[in-house]
C-alpha cells in the first residue's frame, strides 16, 4: 500500500475563527484532557465573567489542541455536538483536508505518546515539558500518510477493537460490582445476631513508639482512602523528624489513618509494610484472636455501616480533615459472631481476592491492546522535521 511521508501542514491548515466577546453573550467553551481523553465540554459562560476580550469559535471535525498540555496529549478532534463551541487562544485548532486525511484516522495518531513527545520537543531536540507547544511545531511534524482508502480501514480495525476492549472492561467492572455486592451480602449473613462489642475489647489499641536516631532513616507508611489498601512513602531522615513522634507497624496491624478514617482509610498492614512507621495520624489495632480476626474487622469498617460509624466518630473540620478520636475509636461498636463465622467468610475474602487479581491481570491486558495496535500501525510513520 502506498504511503508517503509528509509534514502535517500539507493536510492541516491553521484556522482562526475570531469572536468578541460581547457582555451579554453566553459562550459555551471547549477544552481538552490530557492523554487524549477527547474534549471537555463547559456549560456556558457570560461574556462579562470571560477576562479575554476574543474568543475562537471552533467548527465540527477541526483538530484542537493545548499548547500548555500538548505534551501529555491534550489533542482532540472536535465532535459533531461541540460544533461552534468556542476555546482562547491557548487552543488552537486546524482545519483537515479531507482529501487527504481522515479526521479519524488523525485522532488515533493523536492517541500515541510518542507523538506528544516528539512535537513538544521538536526536530533539534529541545523543549522542556511545561512550554507551551507553538502550531508551527505541530505543522512541521512528519508522519507517514497512507491512502484515503487505507486510513479508512485502520480506523474501521481500531474501532472495532475499541469496541471489544469498552465491552470487556465494562464486563470486567460488572463482575466486580457483583463481587463486592455477594461479600456484603455473605457477611451480613456472618453478623446476623451478632452482639456488639467496643473495639477496646475486639482489637486494642496497641503503639509501639519509635526512638529517633538522627543518623537513620525512617520509612513511612501511607493508607489509601476507599478501603484501597496501603502504599510506601518516601525514606524519612532522623534530623527531619524534629518533634513529629513515630510508631512502628507490624504486618497483621488494622491501621486508621484518623483524618480520613471517615472516607474508607483503612487498612491491614501486609507483610511488605511490616517494620515501617506511622505519625502520630495512624492508629494500630490488633483483633483478640479468639474474639475477631483482622480481615473480618477491616471488611466491616468498608460497610456503609462501618464507615457511618467512623464518620460519626470523626469531627468536621476543614475541607475533608475529619480527626477520628483515639478514645471515640475504642468506644466503637462492632459486631463480634463467632469466630468460626468469622473465618468463613474470611476465606470468602480470599476468593474474591483471587478472583479479584485475576480480573485485575486480564484488565492489564485488555488495556494494553490499544496502546499495542497503534504502535504496530503507527510506530515509525511519524518523524519531527
Amino acid at each position: 500500500m502506498a504511503t508517503s511521508t509528509v509534514p502535517l501542514s500539507e493536510i492541516l491548515e491553521l484556522a482562526v475563527d475570531p469572536c468578541p466577546v460581547e457582555p451579554d453573550a453566553a459562550y459555551p467553551i471547549l477544552g481538552v484532557y490530557g492523554f487524549a481523553r477527547g474534549p471537555i465540554a463547559r456549560p456556558p459562560v457570560r461574556g462579562s465573567e470571560i477576562s479575554a476580550t476574543t474568543l475562537y469559535k471552533v467548527k465540527k471535525g477541526q483538530l484542537v489542541y493545548s499548547r500548555l498540555k500538548a505534551f501529555e496529549g491534550a489533542y482532540t478532534v472536535v465532535p459533531p455536538e461541540l460544533d461552534g463551541y468556542f476555546t482562547s487562544n491557548e487552543f488552537p485548532a486546524f482545519d483537515i483536508d479531507p482529501d487527504r486525511a481522515d479526521h479519524r484516522y488523525l485522532q488515533w495518531l493523536f492517541r500515541q505518546p510518542s507523538v506528544w513527545r516528539e512535537i513538544a520537543v521538536g526536530s533539534k531536540g529541545i523543549g522542556a515539558r511545561r512550554e507551551r507547544v507553538h502550531p508551527d511545531q505541530v505543522l512541521s511534524y512528519r508522519i507517514d500518510l497512507p491512502s484515503l482508502a487505507e486510513q479508512r480501514r485502520i480506523v474501521k480495525r481500531l474501532d472495532r477493537v475499541a469496541a471489544l476492549v469498552d465491552d470487556r472492561r465494562n464486563a470486567i467492572e460488572a463482575a466486580e460490582r457483583e463481587t463486592q455486592a455477594l461479600l456484603l451480602k455473605a457477611f451480613q449473613r456472618a453478623i446476623d445476631g451478632a452482639p456488639l462489642r467496643p473495639m477496646a475489647e475486639v482489637a486494642p489499641l496497641v503503639r509501639r513508639p519509635v526512638e529517633i536516631d538522627l543518623d537513620a532513616a525512617y520509612p513511612e507508611l501511607g493508607v489509601r482512602s476507599f478501603g484501597r489498601g496501603t502504599f510506601h512513602k518516601p525514606e524519612l531522615p532522623g534530623v527531619e523528624v524534629g518533634n513529629k513522634k513515630l510508631f512502628r507497624i507490624c504486618a497483621g496491624d488494622l491501621v486508621f489513618n484518623i483524618v480520613f478514617a471517615w472516607e474508607g482509610a483503612v487498612a491491614v498492614a501486609q507483610p511488605e509494610d511490616d517494620g515501617r512507621v506511622g505519625s502520630h495520624r495512624f492508629l494500630t489495632c490488633i483483633p483478640a484472636p479468639e474474639t475477631a480476626t483482622v480481615e473480618f474487622l477491616r471488611f466491616y469498617f468498608s460497610t456503609p455501616e462501618g464507615l457511618q460509624k467512623l464518620g460519626e466518630a470523626s469531627p468536621g473540620g476543614a475541607g475533608r480533615n475529619r480527626t477520628l478520636g483515639l478514645k471515640k475509636l475504642e468506644s466503637l461498636q462492632v459486631p463480634v459472631p463467632p469466630i468460626g463465622r468469622q473465618h468463613w467468610f474470611d476465606r470468602l475474602q480470599t476468593k474474591a481476592h483471587e478472583a479479584r487479581t485475576i480480573r485485575a491481570n486480564t484488565a492489564q491486558d485488555v488495556e494494553a491492546l490499544i496502546p499495542a495496535m497503534l504502535h504496530e500501525i503507527f510506530d515509525g510513520g511519524a518523524k519531527a522535521a
